[in-house]
C-alpha cells in the first residue's frame, strides 16, 4: 500500500519564497526516491483557514461540540491519514505565520493527537509520522542566547510536534534577509537533494 505525504506551504511570498522552493525540493527528493506516494498538498496562504473559534474546529474537537468545521474536519483528516509531512515554514516576526498557526489549532485535537494520562502526563498519539520542516528565517540564530530570547518557530515547532508524539526534522535557511539570500538558499537546497529517502 502506498504511503500519503502531506505537503503544507504557509508564506506569503509565492515564488520569491525561500520555504516554498526548499519543500517543493524535499517532495521532489522523496517521490523521485519513492514514485508511489500520493501527494497531498495544501496552500495554507493562498487557502487560508480561520482563526480558532469553536465553531471552526474540527467536528473531532471536543470544542466545536460535534459540529465543526468541514474543512477544518479534512485538514486534521489530512493530517492523521498522513505517512509524511513537508512543512514549508517561513519566521514572520520571529515565529511562525499565523496562517500556519490557524492549522496546527486544527491538528492538536485531544484523543486524537494527544491526550492527557494518569497524573497529567501527556501522550503524543501522532506517533509514526515522519514530519520534515523546511524553514526559512530573514536574520541568523547562531549565537544560543539570541536565539534563547528571540527564536520562537523552530523552537515552537519542535515542541508542537513533539507534544504529539513526533521528533521533526530541519532543514534551514537563514540570513536571507541580511545579504545571505542565495547562500542560504543553495545550502538548503543541497540539504533537500541529501534527505534520506523515505
Amino acid at each position: 500500500m502506498s504511503k500519503t505525504l502531506l505537503h503544507l506551504d504557509s508564506s506569503i511570498l509565492g515564488d520569491h519564497s525561500v520555504s516554498r522552493q526548499v519543500s517543493a525540493a524535499i517532495v521532489a527528493r522523496l517521490t523521485a526516491a519513492d514514485p508511489s506516494l500520493a501527494v497531498v498538498y495544501r496552500d495554507l496562504a493562498a487557502d487560508p483557514l480561520p482563526h480558532a473559534t469553536p465553531a471552526s474546529m474540527p467536528a473531532d474537537h471536543p470544542l466545536s461540540g460535534g459540529k465543526g468545521d468541514a474543512a477544518s474536519q479534512q485538514a486534521l483528516d489530512e493530517f492523521l491519514a498522513a505517512d509524511i509531512v513537508v512543512v514549508g515554514a517561513p519566521m514572520y516576526n520571529f515565529s511562525v505565520p499565523t496562517q500556519l498557526r490557524a492549522w496546527i489549532d486544527r491538528i492538536l485535537v485531544p484523543g486524537k493527537t494527544f491526550a492527557y494520562g494518569a497524573g497529567g502526563a501527556v501522550e503524543g498519539l501522532a506517533k509514526g509520522k515522519r514530519v520534515i520542516v523546511a524553514l526559512a528565517r530573514g536574520g541568523s540564530y547562531a549565537d544560543p542566547s539570541f536565539a534563547a530570547v528571540a527564536e520562537h518557530a523552530e523552537t515552537y515547532l519542535r515542541w508542537v510536534f513533539g507534544f504529539i508524539g513526533i521528533e521533526p526534522e530541519f532543514i534551514i535557511a537563514e540570513g536571507i534577509a541580511a545579504g545571505r539570500r542565495e547562500a542560504a538558499l543553495e545550502a538548503a537546497l543541497k540539504d533537500a537533494a541529501a534527505l534520506k529517502a523515505a
